[in-house]
């Protein structure tokens, strides 16, 4: 028999060894520049905060990103399941190509992305020349910013949810069909329930990754003050101005703002998995 001091032996180091060096990891790269940032974020005036933040070009800017991104990330959401579910569910040509395709917003470059983008919608572009006559434009637009977002979240949420449909049964559908639920009903009441905690997963990493683009959106969206400017755009803006404060003052406020949505949103995960337990 092997001892039981030997067999409880791990592979990695002990807990003291492992716990330390994951602080000190998580320390350098996330807590120690989101501190800096607070600290910088904190020592500004309230009445040059509150200045800064009420201008009409930082609202609309704080407008754009958090609000484009939360229905980037919807759409990411809606569009991604059935990508998914495609991937999973189905066996076809091409089908491992157009699963490393979806991985292409990863490796690309973000400003390779923004081009490409502007390019193909563009009003001399492949599709945006056949747009422009239907009023339709994409490049230099809120529309093109919603896009280059969507193009940006979009493998977040594939990946995300690929794992959990592999992982649920099929036999769940066969017994709804057994009791008379129609493929919408099968759909809505058991399948999506399910992979409700995926799906917000999903929608989460999504808009996390957007609220933070700058690359993508700077080439597509023109970068007009107060319609397709988005905030991180701004921070660079007021950086090249000198007006550090009022960098960190954006920068302090998105912070805040996307911990909140983050926050809520891993609330939701628990209060789900629990009444779902």
């Amino acid at each position: 028999m092997v001892p039981l001091s030997r067999a409880r032996q791990q592979v990695l180091p002990g807990f003291g060894l492992t716990l330390g060096l994951t602080l000190l990891y998580w320390s350098v790269l996330v807590f120690l520049p989101v501190a800096a940032l607070v600290v910088q974020a904190a020592g500004i005036p309230w009445h040059q905060f509150v200045q800064t933040m009420a201008e009409p070009r930082v609202l609309a800017a704080l407008g754009l990103s958090f609000g484009g991104s939360a229905l980037a990330a919807g759409l990411d959401t809606i569009f991604g399941f059935w990508v998914a579910w495609v991937l999973v569910r189905y066996r076809f040509a091409g089908k491992r190509l157009l699963d490393a395709l979806i991985d292409l917003p990863f490796a690309l470059p973000t400003a390779v992305s923004g081009i490409a983008l502007t390019s193909l919608y563009s009003r001399h572009g492949w599709v945006g020349q056949w747009l422009e006559p239907l009023g339709i434009e994409v490049a230099y637009s809120r529309l093109g910013v919603i896009m280059a977002l969507m193009f940006i979240g979009l493998p977040f949420v594939v990946r995300t949810l690929q794992p959990a449909l592999e992982a649920l049964d099929p036999e769940l559908e066969e017994a709804a069909a057994c009791l008379g639920a129609g493929r919408w009903a099968t759909l809505w009441r058991v399948i999506l329930p399910t992979l409700g905690p995926a799906l917000l997963t999903g929608f989460s990493l999504a808009f996390a990754r957007a609220v933070g683009e700058y690359g993508t959106i700077v080439f597509i969206s023109g970068n007009l003050p107060g319609k397709t400017e988005i905030a991180p755009l701004l921070i660079v803006v007021k950086l090249e101005q000198y007006d550090y404060a009022g960098a960190a003052a954006i920068a302090g406020v998105m912070l805040a703002a996307a911990l909140l949505v983050l926050t809520i949103i891993h609330r939701l995960q628990s209060s789900y998995s629990f009444l779902r337990g």
